[in-house]
């Protein structure tokens, strides 16, 4: 989805492309599995705005995956459920080679979640 703030350090949706995708999704009969996106200047962790619109999607189930580009050399990356604004990590393994974060493979176990990025 595009960021309609065209801003490096805010994340805004743009409300028409949100309607859609969502509108597919539950025509699908699909759901939000995993929500992921990047912090350019920041730890890898969700922020108040990050918390506020994971509690409005009411999606307790979904896996919010950050990916923080602040350092060009260290690729973190962590996951997190979000419920009614709590934020609680869950425990994850990055295995193959971490320049290709962006390409990772998402499973879940009960105990953990692992990103294949080989």
């Amino acid at each position: 989805m595009i960021n309609a703030a065209r801003s490096t350090t805010f994340y805004e949706f743009d409300a028409e492309e949100w309607k859609q995708v969502y509108d597919q999704m539950w025509d699908n009969d699909e759901e939000v599995v995993v929500a992921y996106h990047s912090h350019t200047h920041t730890e890898a962790y969700p922020s108040r705005s990050d918390a506020g619109i994971a509690s409005q999607l009411g999606l307790p189930g979904a896996h919010y995956v950050l990916v923080t580009t602040k350092d060009p050399d260290i690729a973190e990356v962590r996951s997190f459920r979000i419920a009614d604004e709590v934020i609680t990590e869950e425990p994850i393994e990055v295995t193959g080679a971490p320049e290709a974060v962006q390409s990772y493979k998402f499973a879940h176990t009960p105990d953990s979640t692992v990103y294949d990025c080989s």
